[in-house]
């Protein structure tokens, strides 16, 4: 799942890199569009997780496709609002990187992260453990070693239950900051991003072909036609748009709608439980996405300038966190003391309690913890010299003089 960045467009520039050094970053607007796209692809994860899911007797004795028929129907094709997620991330990382060192990429990536996923997992611990106390359902797994390793934003692979359900995405998201924090390290150009997406997707078609489980756990092959394609629009977005870097995303999008089957394929049901998803309509929609956020990188959408929308994709990551973990028990929860309330309604109460919850964590812990995380770990990178101990003479250099202590040479710049 995507975390917000500022969106601040680099100088425009040529792909001439004399020497391989990256072009610097530079000034312009905000693009707001792409915050507004961020909270669509939000609302309709939400719309699947509470709206478009198969699961049997999910809201007791209510039946989806009967009590709301049309709207289970469209929310079924809701999970696609994931595959929206990373294709942004693919423009919105590539542009974070540029003009950074690794050190403060890492910073970056972290302090906007964890404070607020931390937080969201802490809550859903709370909340089941208050609903054991009251002798409520709590379907949760919660033990001190579970708790644990979702702390650490990678339960999966280590063979833990989530806490956060959606918490599968941001594991999917870290592989791929790390794939470009090792091109931060190579250094960021034209070229040397065109040749990384090449290989990338070339060792995506390796790991499909050698059904190879280790060297798709680095290339991510479901998801790699997505990101590339996501930094081939960057790329168009900064030094515009040239026939090289269409071919790129042609390509990246032909073997992203392929493997596309794939997980078309794991959201097919039982005939009986609503049957099988449109390969064709699930591909229609992930290109209408891709034409709209094009659109909001380098069309019309780009001079969107309101602020609304800026707000609108602060708020994406908490709700993202809580809507499901959180915004879902409260909604069974209304539903079981206030039967009457009926099934819409308690969903609107659970999307409103995830919404304001979200801007509560994005006022008092993702700003605030985010921007002293962030502090405390640039200084870790780049720690000062400790005074030497009192009771320590300095030691003497060979002319008889006071050596002085040796700086240390910050990592990763």
């Amino acid at each position: 799942m995507l975390r917000g960045t500022s969106l601040l467009p680099a100088r425009k520039g040529r792909a001439a890199e004399a020497g391989g050094s990256s072009l610097p970053q530079g000034g312009g607007a905000r693009l707001a569009a792409i915050d507004g796209l961020r909270l669509v692809a939000a609302v309709a994860v939400a719309a699947y997780h509470f709206l478009g899911t198969t699961t049997p007797h999910f809201w007791g004795g209510y039946d989806l496709r009967e009590t709301v028929p049309a709207l289970h129907e469209v929310s079924r094709y809701g999970w696609l609002g994931v595959e929206f997620f990373f294709l942004i991330s693919g423009f919105v990382i590539c542009m974070s990187c540029w003009g950074r060192t690794p050190a403060q990429f890492v910073v970056s990536r972290v302090s906007r992260l964890f404070p607020t996923y931390w937080c969201a997992v802490l809550l859903v611990v709370a909340l089941v453990v208050t609903a054991r106390v009251a002798h409520l359902e709590a379907a949760t797994p919660i033990d001190p070693r579970t708790v644990l390793g979702n702390l650490t934003m990678a339960p999966g692979p280590m063979g833990l239950t989530l806490i956060d359900g959606v918490a599968w995405t941001l594991w999917v998201e870290a592989r791929f900051y790390l794939l470009m924090a090792l091109m931060l390290f190579i250094g960021l150009t034209y070229r040397r991003m065109i040749a990384f997406c090449g290989t990338w997707l070339t060792l995506a078609l390796f790991a499909r072909e050698l059904h190879s489980k280790a060297l798709d756990a680095v290339v991510l092959s479901q998801y790699a036609g997505l990101f590339v394609t996501g930094i081939a629009l960057y790329l168009m977005h900064r030094f515009g748009q040239n026939i090289v870097l269409w071919l790129l995303a042609g390509f990246a999008w032909c073997y992203e709608l392929t493997v596309l089957h794939d997980r078309v394929a794991a959201h097919t049901v039982k005939p009986a439980a609503g049957g099988a998803l449109s390969w064709a309509a699930c591909a229609a929609l992930l290109t209408f996405f891709l034409v709209v956020l094009a659109l909001a990188a380098f069309g019309p959408l780009a001079r969107i300038r309101w602020r609304a929308l800026v707000t609108a994709g602060a708020l994406t990551y908490p709700f993202y966190l809580v809507h499901q973990s959180i915004g879902v028990p409260v909604a069974k929860g209304l539903l079981q003391v206030a039967p009457g309330l009926g099934l819409l309604p308690s969903v609107a109460a659970g999307l409103g309690f995830a919404l304001l919850l979200s801007y509560a964590l994005y006022r008092l812990v993702d700003r605030p913890a985010g921007r002293a995380l962030r502090r405390h770990l640039t200084r870790g990178m780049y720690p000062a010299d400790r005074p030497a101990d009192a009771g320590t003479p300095p030691r003497r250099s060979s002319n008889g003089g006071a050596e002085a202590t040796p700086r240390p040479v910050p990592s990763g710049v």
